[in-house]
């Protein structure tokens, strides 16, 4: 219960007029946003805040992803999350994420919605709007060892390693992160599948093959190891250009050490450096 304000002190400088009302009742005003979404199949967005089971007692409850607008409680069926399993909802907390208003029960404070439903609605959108060669963020969804999932516009896209950027990847877990958002370019479009290619390499300058100008056979360059395999060391001459050398007889090196590598190959088709680690700096 509020407590009656006491107009009767005195403080200078003081208006009634320009006091601050820290206790509006806005559940109407988000109960009219609801119900707009409702009528209209408006998407609205909000974090996932929490997981509850909901269901009939004695039966086996459903996992429910909670969202929030305003202090109103909405429930998204674990089906209607688009996450593949509990352990996948748990993961996808604390994002923002999309969604329509399935119905509503104002009694009760409570309104269930559907993520999958706005994200095939964003699709649609998304697919009307786009074309070859158009240059979208995408949000990076889940990290792979050798690839990423992505989002644009309600489409997850597939980037392989190989398509985010030039030169040599050690480890996109130390690059990337989910919730991340990168620039791509979008290289081909199947509306009918839904399917959208994109890279994120094509928006990049290729340092091949302008790179062999830099480099002879049998000449000696400083670089930097950039990753470290059963099969060789992976060895950085400049941004985008990564050799591959054999290990040494006699002494490993790390990631992030310099060494000093001869050149024994150069193959411009292939876009490949062979060297030999002469020293390590």
């Amino acid at each position: 219960m509020a407590e009656e304000l006491n107009e009767n002190v005195m403080i200078e400088g003081f208006d009634p007029a320009k006091m601050v009302d820290q206790e509006q009742d806005h559940s109407m005003e988000n109960w009219m946003t609801i119900y707009g979404a409702y009528q209209n199949s408006k998407i609205l967005y909000a974090s996932i805040s929490g997981i509850e089971k909901v269901g009939p007692d004695g039966e086996d409850k459903k996992a429910c992803a909670v969202v929030r607008v305003g202090s109103i409680r909405g429930l998204i069926p674990l089906e209607f999350t688009g996450a593949e399993n509990l352990r996948h909802l748990r993961a996808m907390t604390g994002q923002d994420i999309a969604f329509m208003v399935l119905n509503y029960d104002q009694e009760n404070g409570l309104f269930t919605g559907s993520r999958t439903k706005a994200l095939e609605k964003m699709a649609d959108i998304t697919l009307r709007k786009i074309e070859e060669g158009d240059v979208i963020p995408a949000v990076i969804r889940h990290v792979g060892d050798d690839y990423m999932l992505g989002d644009i516009g309600g489409i997850q896209i597939f980037l392989p390693i190989s398509e985010i950027r030039f030169g040599w990847i050690d480890d996109l877990h130390e690059e990337f992160k989910e919730g991340d958002a990168l620039k791509v370019k979008v290289t081909a479009i199947d509306k009918e599948k839904k399917d959208v290619q994109v890279s994120a390499k094509a928006l990049q300058e290729n340092p091949w093959p302008d790179c062999v100008t830099r480099y002879q056979k049998n000449g000696e360059y400083v670089g930097t190891v950039s990753g470290v395999r059963e099969y060789g060391v992976f060895v950085r001459l400049e941004p985008g250009v990564d050799s591959l050398s054999s290990h040494l007889k006699f002494q490993n090196v790390r990631k992030d050490d310099r060494v000093l590598v001869r050149v024994d190959n150069i193959n411009t088709e292939k876009e490949q450096i062979r060297t030999r680690i002469t020293r390590v700096l």
